[in-house]
């Protein structure tokens, strides 16, 4: 059973940083890959960042060059590295490992960028 935890999400002004850190449990870590989403409200879940075992990334658009995605194996941890924020990047944040042609979803984590 995989269980994955966000931590990290909170009230921060824009310009402003945070880190997202999503711990798993229940599968080898670090053969899956990983990434987050992120949903606003009234929008569709996006995805903002992705991992893969090896350390590949890719990013959305809306992101690239503020946020930065890592992963210790060693932890079984991924993270998000949120800089420069603005007031669109407010979202529920969901870390998500990919299994199997499975997705696994963590609960979420609330992230509010004030202007």
């Amino acid at each position: 059973q995989v269980q994955l935890v966000e931590s990290g999400g909170g009230l921060v002004q824009a310009g402003g940083s945070l880190r997202l850190s999503c711990a798993a449990s229940g599968s080898i870590f670090s053969v899956h890959a990983m990434g987050w989403y992120r949903q606003a409200p009234g929008k569709q879940r996006e995805l903002v960042a992705r991992i893969a075992s090896v350390g590949i990334t890719n990013y959305a658009d809306s992101v690239k060059g503020r946020f930065t995605i890592s992963r210790d194996n060693a932890k079984n941890t991924v993270y998000l590295q949120m800089n420069s924020l603005k007031p669109e990047d407010t979202a529920v944040y969901y870390c998500i490992l990919l299994k199997g042609g499975n997705t696994y979803w963590g609960q979420g984590t609330q992230v509010t960028v004030s202007s």
